[in-house]
């Protein structure tokens, strides 16, 4: 599966538009990682739990994503963009979405 946030793949002809595929995951903060967190608040620096957390859920949502453009019979995506919005109080959905497409090498 190619992935790109442009709307061209260099080398290759897009022949059909399949249409938009999107995938989300959300999320609800640890609460042994929000006490390091909070710590973390305190003295500065990256609050790395957090970090890895987002890092997992962005490529849980990617992979969500290409599944759905798979299933369209895509063998790539473009224009892909991510997102994060609050759901409720500690939680957050990550939401990864862009145009499956069919490609040829040009």
């Amino acid at each position: 599966m190619i992935l790109t946030t442009s709307s061209t793949i260099p080398g290759h002809a897009i022949t059909e538009v399949k249409g938009l595929v999107k995938g989300s995951t959300i999320r609800a903060r640890h609460v042994g990682k929000d006490i390091i967190a909070g710590l973390r608040t305190v003295i500065g620096g990256e609050i790395k739990e957090y970090t890895e957390m987002m890092a997992e859920s962005r490529e849980e949502a990617q992979q969500r994503m290409i599944e759905r453009a798979e299933e369209m019979g895509a063998n790539a995506i473009t224009d892909i963009r991510f997102t994060t919005s609050m759901v409720m109080s500690n939680t957050s959905e990550i939401l990864a979405y862009g145009t499956a497409v069919v490609t040829v090498r040009s």
